[in-house]
Parts: structure tokens; C-alpha cells; sequence
């Protein structure tokens, strides 16, 4: 009797979420993928089907508009202005994604490593005079927690408000010791998405892999560094950190400042008194134009492979990207190779140690399909490079960090910062070029006699990229 009602459970279960899939598959493959897993893995398939495969963009994690829930800063007549050119496409499509236009007025700074980085952001911190909101996907307990808690209790007693969020999972090392006392200083802190039995499968698979910093709503930080000492001191496994990150001051800054009240919101149901665009001091010796890109499972479409793709597609010389995580979609694959195939400059950087060894395995094994189309491939020797940098032309570049993957389009909550500047573009490709040359350029023909065991190892890797 129980035999026949569990079964029977079984397939009412089994059917419903045939149904979903059915209704809100994304993509052909994947929804041919899970209906395979759910025949064909009794009990196992439903569950990864309710951890992995859910499609967010038809039933949401997150039920808010970020239109309508925030009176986010709509183009003025220089922002219209802006809108042309080579890029107007990728402006605009930015804007009706993320709802941010670019901005002029920017000033930038360009922070290579940990140790430029956290230097700049302590400079930053000590200045505040009203708020300071941080958020990270990892926060790591060290010296410099140990640092932000001083600094924190120091600014909190000169009337500073300090909020942070830091990722349930991707800080799920930091001690309720740490937290109680970043509480008993008055630091407010909420974890996203923390590990919770109840929504456990709901929720797992959707990170927040954002790094913002804002200090008064004017100076700002974003790329790839988190908050944790091997930035500063490597680890035995892999030895130095390699990482870029981004300082902005100006209205990219109050743009970062709006992404991050609408993460505060979703964690604490509280909203940040912001301050209005329009209000916002304009520093004319400031030059730069920049645009915020962000995106999550939520929204409406992939915004940040749309950018990439985008970007991709309008490079005409030279297109260099660097990035620890390269396992391109079918989407950014054909763009990639299309720009090779046109005559594109394509090169692509990536570490040759990896923090998993079947995210190593995924990502080389695409190697191969883009090494037959032309593009170069390199392999950063020295300890892990975790940079998340593309500049084409010496005139787009962007820094933040979105990976190439598909966990980063489709899974995780991402930020970038798109720079339209001919300079801070030629420091980018400077800097790639200098990397290139202590690097690896892989041979096409050399690849094809690896050995067998790699290929079989790359082949697992393949299966599993888009889990990954």
C-alpha cells in the first residue's frame, strides 16, 4: 500500500514538473537535457531539476522591478547625446536592461591586485562622512576583516552608517562571532540567500557574485577582488591572487550606490535614502564615460551576456579578453568564432592554475573549438589570474565580475562597469600584452596530441559546464 502511494506521489510529482518544463524551457537543449534527467534518474533527476533547472526569468526569485520599485535615473540631454556612435546599440540595450544610462563626468582609477585595491578602498573608507554599503559574494575572516572592523566602529562613532551584505554561500566560513560583533559595533549586515533547509533547493543555485563598495554615494569600487587576505598574501594551493578592480568617482559611482539599495532591500525589506542624480556634485577635470551593467536570474533577459555578446560582435581590430572562467554558451561560441573567422584580433587569457579541477577540465575543453577558428590562447603562469576584462579597439573595455559562463548569465546577480574611453582602453590593452608576453600561446596543432586522459577529463568537464 505505501509502495503504490509513494509511486503514485512519484508521478503526480514527476508529471507537474514535466509540465514546468515544458512551459518555461529556455533554451531546446536544456529542456531536452532535464526531461532526460527526470525519465531517466528516478528521484535524483526531480531533484536536480528543482536545485539547477528552474527558469527564473518565467518564475521569479526575487518578485521586484527594478523600474518600479526605484525611481532610477532616467538620460538627460547629455546622456541622449552620448547614445550614438559606434555603441549606441550597447547603450541603449544596457539601459532598457539594467536601467542605467552612461554617464559622463566619471573620474576612474584602474587598481591592479590586492594590494593597490585595498589600499585605495581603506583611503576611501577613512574619508567617509555619511554612509558606507558594502557587499560581497566572499567576505573572509583575516587581517583585513580584522581591519574593516576597527575602521567600522571608528566611522560608526563619527556618525557614519555602515551596511553590508555579504552571500550566504559564498561566505558561509564567516563565524556568528565575526557577525555578533560587527552587530555590537552597529554595522548592519544581512546574508543573501543564506543556506536555509526550507528553500534550500529554491535558492542554492543563485548567488550573489557582486562586489560593490560605495563611500557617501560618490566614490565607488567593483571587479573581481573579494574581501580576503589571499589577495595580499596568496595561498599554498595556488600561490598569488591575480585580480583587476575598478575605483569610480562621479555618477557611475551613484549608479553602483542605486544597485546596491536595491540588494539591501531584497535582504532587509528596508530602503536607503539615496541621493538624487540630479543633486550630485559634477566634476568638470572628470572625463570619463561609463556605464553600469547588471544582471540576475530575475531579470527579464541574460543582461550581461547580451553585453558581451554585443561587444563582441562590434569589434573590428582586436578583441582581448581575460577571465579565469571561459565556458562559453552556444551563443557567445559563435560570436567568438565569427569575429576570429572575420579577421578579429580574438585572444584570450586565461589562469593556468584553476581553484576546481573540473572547472579546469570545462574550460579547456573548449580550447580546442577556439584555437581551430583562430583565436590565441594563453596561459597566465603565475599563481591564479581571476580578472574579468575585455577591451576591444582601443575604445570599449569593461571590468566587474561576470564570468563567461552560464552561471553568470543565467544564475548569479553580476555587475560591470562598461568604460567608452580611448585611453582607459589602451591601459587595459597594455596591461593584457604584458601578461601575453610571460604567458603560454597555445598551438593548435601541439593541443590536438595532448594526451588521451586530458581529452577524457576535458569530455566529463564538457558534460557538466553548464552546471557549473
Amino acid at each position: 500500500m505505501w509502495t503504490t502511494f509513494f509511486i503514485l506521489i512519484y508521478l503526480l510529482l514527476a508529471i507537474s514538473i514535466v509540465i514546468s518544463i515544458l512551459l518555461h524551457g529556455a533554451k531546446p537543449s536544456k529542456t531536452l537535457s532535464w526531461l532526460l534527467a527526470v525519465f531517466t534518474i528516478p528521484i535524483g533527476g526531480i531533484l536536480l531539476y528543482l536545485l539547477l533547472g528552474r527558469n527564473r526569468r518565467k518564475n521569479k526569485l526575487l518578485k521586484i522591478k527594478k523600474s518600479a520599485f526605484f525611481n532610477l535615473p532616467k538620460p538627460t540631454t547629455v546622456h541622449m547625446a552620448s547614445l550614438q556612435g559606434k555603441y549606441r546599440k550597447l547603450m541603449m540595450l544596457v539601459y532598457r536592461n539594467s536601467h542605467f544610462p552612461p554617464t559622463t563626468h566619471n573620474g576612474l582609477k584602474l587598481l591592479k591586485d590586492g594590494k593597490s585595491t585595498f589600499e585605495a578602498i581603506f583611503n576611501a573608507l577613512e574619508s567617509s562622512k555619511t554612509q558606507i554599503h558594502l557587499q560581497y559574494y566572499i567576505f573572509e575572516e583575516g587581517e583585513l576583516a580584522d581591519r574593516l572592523l576597527v575602521l567600522f566602529e571608528k566611522k560608526i562613532k563619527e556618525g557614519v552608517s555602515v551596511r553590508m551584505i555579504y552571500d550566504g554561500i559564498g561566505s558561509f566560513s564567516l563565524s556568528k562571532s565575526y557577525l555578533k560583533k560587527l552587530a555590537s559595533i552597529g554595522v548592519e549586515v544581512y546574508p543573501f540567500l543564506p543556506f536555509k533547509f526550507g528553500r534550500f533547493l529554491s535558492s542554492l543555485n543563485y548567488r550573489n557574485h557582486r562586489k560593490i563598495i560605495v563611500v557617501d554615494g560618490t566614490i565607488a569600487f567593483t571587479g573581481g577582488i573579494n574581501i580576503s587576505d589571499k589577495y595580499l598574501k596568496g595561498d599554498t594551493a595556488l600561490g598569488n591572487w591575480h585580480d583587476m578592480h575598478l575605483r569610480l568617482e562621479g555618477p557611475s559611482a551613484n549608479h553602483l550606490n542605486y544597485l546596491f539599495a536595491m540588494d539591501w532591500f531584497l535582504v532587509s525589506q528596508k530602503t536607503i535614502e539615496l541621493m538624487p542624480p540630479e543633486e550630485l556634485a559634477i566634476n568638470d577635470d572628470a572625463d570619463k564615460l561609463v556605464q553600469i551593467v547588471s544582471g540576475g536570474p530575475d531579470d527579464d533577459f541574460p543582461a550581461l551576456e547580451q553585453a558581451y555578446f554585443t561587444i563582441i560582435n562590434k569589434a573590428k581590430n582586436y578583441l582581448y579578453i581575460t577571465n579565469p572562467y571561459v565556458i562559453p554558451g552556444q551563443a557567445i561560441m559563435q560570436a567568438l568564432q565569427t569575429a576570429a573567422l572575420g579577421g578579429v584580433d580574438v585572444r584570450l587569457m586565461i589562469s593556468e592554475k584553476a581553484d576546481s579541477k573540473i572547472v579546469n577540465w570545462s574550460v579547456r575543453s573548449y580550447f580546442e573549438a577556439l584555437l581551430k577558428s583562430g583565436i590565441k590562447v594563453y596561459l597566465f603562469p603565475d599563481g591564479f589570474l581571476h580578472s574579468k576584462i575585455i577591451v576591444s579597439d582601443d575604445l570599449i573595455c569593461t571590468i566587474g565580475t561576470a564570468n563567461l559562463d552560464d552561471r553568470s548569465f543565467e544564475q548569479n546577480y553580476e555587475v560591470n562597469a562598461i568604460v567608452y574611453d580611448e585611453n582607459f582602453a589602451k591601459l587595459l590593452k597594455e596591461d593584457f600584452l604584458r601578461d601575453a608576453n610571460v604567458s603560454k600561446m597555445l598551438s593548435y596543432q601541439e593541443h590536438l596530441v595532448r594526451p588521451w586522459i586530458n581529452k577524457l577529463q576535458e569530455g566529463f568537464g564538457k558534460v557538466f559546464s553548464p552546471l557549473l
